[in-house]
């Protein structure tokens, strides 16, 4: 029988039904989250990866805040004061170079006037694009907390406690095995866990390394029929 693991990672709660593991690459953005509403502005980003843990960091900042989200893509500015209406404004996926550089300057200036908190999310933060000097001139004092691609420890923390969540039972070969493996994403451990739980349950069989590698193969390489 193997040895249900433990957590060797720090645990803070965060969505409904989750925690959120804590680890030297998302350190800097769930410092960020925890310290508002004491930013040194009216706005924060944070940037990272897909499936890196941004999208759920700021789903715990919209809870504490009350905050409203919109899509980058979606600014205009005729509708900005409304977005406030809550008093805290999550703007998700900004890519400069496709967001309106008006409508986010004018929303800028709207929650500094206002004192209201805007907090952004994006995979990268490239401002050399940004044509609207006033604009990056407000860009530039925004702080930036980046999450950094899982390291092993991470993704080993992930792991167990997905597996632990559904109640498998597994040893430390197998996450060895599944972390030297796996794309470096917190999204692909989720869905990795998944397809093994889902296989087991529909096999009959016990979670081991080999059925956990079989699982693995069939997912890189899916039957083309």
């Amino acid at each position: 029988m193997a040895k249900q693991l433990t957590l060797d990672l720090a645990l803070r709660p965060a969505l409904d039904r989750e925690d959120f593991l804590v680890a030297e690459s998302n350190l800097a953005a769930v410092a960020l989250v925890d310290q508002w509403p004491n930013w040194p502005g009216h706005a924060a980003a944070i940037v990272g990866p897909n499936g890196s843990g941004k999208t759920h960091l700021a789903q715990v900042w919209c809870k504490r805040s009350n905050a409203l989200k919109v899509s980058a893509r979606a600014l205009v500015v005729d509708t900005v004061p409304d977005l406030f209406a809550s008093g805290a404004l999550l703007v998700e996926d900004v890519s400069f170079g496709e967001v309106a550089e008006t409508a986010l300057f004018h929303l800028l200036n709207f929650s500094r006037q206002n004192d209201i908190h805007v907090l952004f999310t994006g995979t990268d933060w490239n401002t050399s694009v940004v044509r609207l000097p006033d604009l990056l001139t407000r860009l530039a004092t925004i702080p930036i907390a980046r999450i950094l691609d899982p390291d092993d420890h991470l993704l080993r923390g992930v792991l167990v406690k997905l597996f632990a969540d559904r109640q498998i039972t597994v040893d430390e070969g197998l996450i060895r095995f599944l972390v030297t493996r796996m794309p470096r994403s917190l999204d692909a451990a989720s869905h990795i866990v998944a397809r093994i739980d889902a296989a087991a349950l529909e096999q009959g069989a016990e979670v081991t390394r080999n059925f956990a590698g079989r699982i693995l193969m069939e997912m890189e390489n899916p039957p083309l029929f």
